[in-house]
């Protein structure tokens, strides 16, 4: 953890009990959070959370609407033979979105001084787009409605990706200052 050296006017107390400022500094070393290693391993905590939450969730989803009766059978429009959605699947297609949503914004983050806004935007619009197939396939009202719940749960588990340094938590930096510039938003952290 790097240590800054704060130089800090000291006060004395006049006879009207003002203080007043003199010119003796006091020297003091205060610890600090912007130690880069430290702020990209808390995000790839934060962001791993996220995804963990989303497949363990979209497991809890799963399994409650098979216990319910929902068949997650889907058929492919002109087909006749069905193909029932197992658990493997679930984890898989959660999985995959997940960990490429990571990339994507770990990428922008490394080439963009927008990458939540832009990430926010690819998000939103993938979450739009993965309703498409829900509403071609041929399927039960149940099991549409538990694909909908289960895309939905996963674009709500990603949101916590989009904490940045300025938030207060794991990874902070106190002031929202952000290793190499700038504060809050207008920064380009390190990716992670």
């Amino acid at each position: 953890m790097a240590t800054t050296t704060v130089i800090a006017p000291t006060s004395t107390t006049t006879a009207t009990d003002a203080p007043t400022v003199t010119d003796a500094p006091t020297v003091t070393d205060a610890p600090t959070v912007t130690d880069a290693s430290a702020v990209t391993a808390g995000r790839r905590r934060l962001r791993a959370k996220a995804v963990g939450v989303a497949v363990v969730a979209n497991t809890a989803i799963f399994l409650t609407a098979r216990a319910l009766g929902t068949d997650f059978v889907i058929t492919d429009p002109g087909k006749t033979e069905g193909h029932t959605l197992i658990l493997p699947e679930i984890i898989a297609f959660t999985l995959l979105p997940a960990l490429l949503g990571w990339g994507v914004l770990a990428l922008l983050e490394r080439y963009t001084r927008r990458a939540r806004l832009i990430w926010s935007v690819l998000a939103a619009a993938v979450l739009v787009l993965s309703f498409v197939p829900i509403g071609l396939e041929q399927a039960t009202s149940a099991t549409r409605t538990a694909l909908v719940v289960l895309h939905v749960v996963v674009a709500v588990a990603l949101l916590p990706m989009l904490r940045r340094e300025g938030a207060t938590g794991e990874g902070a930096v106190p002031g929202g200052a952000v290793p190499g510039g700038g504060a809050g938003g207008d920064t380009k952290p390190a990716a992670g």
